[in-house]
């Protein structure tokens, strides 16, 4: 998609298991320009989608989304975020296991690691989850775009049996909790 030169933009990198999971929840979110699937937080340059899923890199499966302000927050993301994962489960979702499947907020700013660690505290006194939350918020260096077969994977081979069984059941959850805030169809 290609983002009008008069619009405002700002980034946010998120970390919630598996990138194509995550990469189609927040594709229909309004105000969403462009979602991305791709690695950060490790110490090895251009990593390899193959060297990431051997856990020695340490970079996460992240997705850096695009956003429009005027039309969704920093603060709504954050939300969408918590909902679109299970943020108490330690360097795993679901049978997704190892350190690139953490949960992690990559801040870009100084106000969204002051917004992440509020909402991440806010979240955990509320009691909002039957464990601690486990998420980490660190600042982010380097974004790796993934390969290019990684990009838009859901709409790309819905068809698949994980798209068919794990993404598109967690998508149909995500777009009923979010409602009021998808893309017009």
């Amino acid at each position: 998609m290609e983002i009008p030169n008069n619009t405002h933009v700002e980034k946010a990198t998120f970390g919630g298991g598996c990138f194509w999971c995550t990469e189609a929840q927040f594709q229909y979110l309004d105000g969403v320009l462009k979602v991305e699937s791709g690695y950060a937080g490790g110490t090895v340059a251009n990593p390899t989608y193959e060297q990431v899923c051997e856990g020695n890199t340490g970079h996460a499966e992240v997705i850096q989304v695009t956003y429009d302000p005027a039309k969704i927050s920093y603060d709504e993301l954050l939300q969408a975020f918590w909902e679109s994962h299970d943020p108490t489960q330690l360097n795993r979702q679901g049978n997704d296991v190892g350190t690139q499947y953490r949960s992690v907020i990559f801040y870009h700013t100084p106000e969204q690691k002051e917004k992440a660690e509020f909402y991440k505290k806010k979240l955990q006194d509320a009691g909002a989850y039957d464990k601690p939350i486990v998420t980490e918020i660190a600042p982010l260096t380097t974004f790796y775009k993934a390969e290019d077969y990684h990009q838009d994977y859901y709409n790309q081979n819905g068809r698949q049996p994980y798209c068919t069984f794990v993404i598109k059941p967690k998508l149909e959850k995500f777009k009923k909790v979010f409602k009021d805030h998808l893309k017009k169809q």
